[in-house]
């Protein structure tokens, strides 16, 4: 599947303190987010390493965006910071 030119691009830390932290779960998640949604043309999901700002849970950046996720909160920022960027297109669920 290629990923459209203006996707959102999603890089989760797999850096030690963030694997620690769950990166993995958040991972796992995200595709199962983007899955369901049918965004996988419009939601570039990648693997990056520290960001350096391993106080605060798993680091993600989201369109440059750094962003603090924990497995437990994974749809919380799915909801806010994902679907937003993709427009009225994109709905939970849909």
């Amino acid at each position: 599947m290629e990923v459209q030119p203006d996707a959102v691009n999603v890089v989760i830390c797999i850096g030690s303190s963030c694997h620690i932290k769950g990166s993995r779960l958040v991972i796992d998640e995200l595709k199962r987010l983007i899955q369901r949604d049918s965004l996988g043309e419009r939601v570039e999901l990648s693997a990056g390493f520290c960001v350096n700002d391993c106080q605060n849970g798993v680091c993600v950046k989201v369109n440059g965006k750094l962003c603090s996720v924990s497995p437990a909160n994974v749809m919380e920022f799915y909801e806010n910071e994902v679907l937003p960027r993709l427009g009225a297109q994109a709905k939970a669920g849909a």
